[in-house]
């Protein structure tokens, strides 16, 4: 594998939670009284341009690789995701989600390398 290949697999996972984390920030957006109707469609419609543009950038992934092989980079989307929870969305993280994320990553590898 080359570098460009490398560079397209983690571009298609911090396109995966750049989406998560946009949609749930415009559904935050919806508990307000006064909703900004503008910005919560902005901001959802990245959300839906960033999960598409992951979806097809793997499945094109998958044209050149096998599944077992792509599937272990699905385990940075949790930590990930869990890093821009705290950072962006200014989530709580406690020591428990903390050791979870850690969990679900290690199990991936660990199937990753079976």
């Amino acid at each position: 594998m080359n570098g460009k290949f490398l560079g397209l697999i983690l571009f298609s996972q911090i396109c995966l939670v750049a989406g998560q984390l946009w949609l749930k920030h415009s559904m935050n957006m919806t508990h307000h009284t006064t909703m900004d109707r503008s910005l919560f469609a902005k901001i959802f419609l990245a959300g839906i341009a960033a999960m598409t543009l992951w979806f097809f950038l793997w499945l094109g992934l998958m044209r050149h690789f096998d599944l077992s092989y792509l599937y272990p980079f699905e385990g940075l989307s949790p930590i990930l995701l869990v890093i821009g929870a705290n950072f962006f969305l200014h989530e709580k993280m406690t020591l428990q989600l903390w050791i979870g994320t850690l969990f679900i990553s290690a199990g991936l590898s660990l199937v990753a390398m079976s």
